[in-house]
């Protein structure tokens, strides 16, 4: 065993957030994981809400990019509240533009575009590869979407050598336009692929080819390595939603392995923990006794840009299956007065080279317990309220709290809860402590990892013992 003295829940954690590059694998490694544990797959589509049994397990997807899943209490009826964790699982990356298709100086390049707000500079040389999905046609009629994921480098952003640009060391700029274009290969290699292209054209030539063709708008080496990994035709590939990554697997660290290191972590950690939060509940000996509440996770898509998609936070998709399960306007209101959410993001670790850059008494660590996030102008969506119930639960668990809040002369983040209690929810925001957010390569406590599974287990165990005891007038 590589980590024999490691939180076995953060090991865990690892072969999830290395088979996840990107929210389309994070979607599919999270239903493999539900359905071990017994939940149905229905669809958006479907009249599926006729046909739920109070104690079923249930899940869907949209986009192949979000996921819902829940279950049902034991004497479950319309009207009942909802205990909702939410996450996201989109980070910041590189996506390959729609006509990638670059050169210059004998380099074969490809034209990518920055999406959320990444710490780009920590994105140069660095091992990277492709992921996402891929529309191929079938063999015979039809199409379909096809994840692929790379598992070699294949691109590097090389930074400049300090002997042309002396003053670099102590301030690195570039231009993210025409300074961050990652490498594929050299013109040489594709002279000698077959087919041979005519790389003597400019990028913004292009030979005419059918609307949905996009054989022209990239290298040809990379749609045969595409077609080669999917084991389809170069020509069979007609779209796609491809993504850079690093290489370099997660790994635990530190003296006694109490680090994880690790891109994506913001906020893979969070919708891993919600998934094994959820699966551990509805699989203990426990569940047929559970009463009250629904439990819901929301695994959102596009966090990191404002979460306004179909997929988002600010999306139907939370909203729609409440109404689902509480079809009449009397019972959604019901429904809604019972629900709690917590809204679960990672949070930021006091630095230590930075220490003034936390106001003094609001200091998390690592591996010291869950953070609870709390900003006045309502970045966070916490309150006094949503502050106790999460207390009350960690204390169930014999854990602990800290509490997060921005300086004054500092701007505050947001997450996916100030968008989710506009629905009338009880709201509260926490996550685990973490350094180096949106670098391509994070740091978080690998101790974390149990701590947010415990806080969610005890919310989908006992939260309706705890609000039937909490009176507000």
């Amino acid at each position: 065993m590589l980590y024999p003295s490691a939180p076995e829940a953060a090991t865990r954690f690892l072969h999830f957030v290395n088979a996840s590059p990107t929210p389309f694998h994070a979607v599919v490694n999270a239903s493999l994981r539900l359905e071990k544990a017994g939940f149905k797959k229905v669809l958006e589509k479907e009249n599926w809400e006729d046909n739920l049994q109070a104690g079923g397990k249930y899940y869907f997807t949209r986009n192949q990019s979000s996921l819902l899943a829940f279950t049902l209490p034991q004497k479950w009826k319309p009207g009942a509240g909802v205990s909702i964790v939410a996450t996201h699982i989109d980070s910041p990356n590189l996506k390959i533009r729609p006509v990638s298709k670059r050169s210059a100086s004998g380099y074969l390049q490809v034209g990518v575009e920055t999406y959320g707000g990444g710490i780009w500079h920590s994105w140069f040389d660095r091992d990277l590869s492709i992921a996402g999905r891929v529309v191929v046609a079938g063999p015979a009629s039809g199409f379909t979407s096809k994840l692929v994921k790379i598992d070699r480098p294949l691109l590097r952003i090389p930074t400049l050598a300090i002997h042309l640009e002396r003053g670099a060391a102590d301030n690195f700029k570039f231009n993210t336009e025409s300074e961050f274009i990652p490498i594929l290969g050299q013109v040489a290699s594709e002279l000698n692929a077959t087919p041979k292209p005519d790389v003597a054209k400019t990028n913004d030539s292009r030979e005419e080819s059918s609307a949905s063709s996009i054989q022209a708008n990239h290298h040809s080496v990379l749609l045969a390595l595409l077609a080669a990994e999917l084991q389809v035709e170069p020509d069979a590939i007609h779209d796609f939603e491809l993504s850079l990554f690093d290489t370099q697997p997660s790994v635990l660290g530190g003296l006694n392995n109490e680090f994880i290191f690790s891109p994506r972590m913001d906020n893979l950690v969070s919708s891993f923990c919600a998934v094994e939060a959820l699966t551990e509940v509805s699989s203990s000996s426990l569940f047929p006794k559970l009463e009250g509440n629904v439990n819901l996770i929301a695994l959102f898509n596009h966090e990191e840009i404002g979460s306004v998609s179909s997929t988002g936070a600010e999306s139907s998709l939370v909203p729609s299956l409440i109404e689902r399960l509480s079809p009449t306007p009397a019972l959604l209101g019901q429904s809604i007065s019972k629900s709690f959410l917590i809204s679960a993001d990672m949070g930021h670790a006091v630095h230590p080279n930075y220490p003034s850059k936390h106001e003094d008494n609001h200091k998390p660590r690592m591996n010291a317990g869950i953070v609870i996030k709390t900003n006045a102008k309502q970045r966070y969506a916490s309150d006094a309220i949503g502050s106790f119930v999460v207390k009350k639960l960690v204390e169930k668990r014999q854990g602990k709290v800290q509490e997060f809040e921005v300086r004054n002369d500092m701007a505050c983040g947001s997450t996916v809860g100030p968008f989710l209690s506009k629905l009338g929810l009880r709201t509260v925001d926490v996550g685990n402590a973490m350094l180096s957010m949106h670098s391509i390569r994070e740091t978080a406590g690998s101790h974390d990892v149990q701590h947010a599974i415990d806080l969610f287990s005890a919310f989908f165990e006992g939260f309706a013992d705890l609000d039937a005891n909490l009176t507000l007038e």
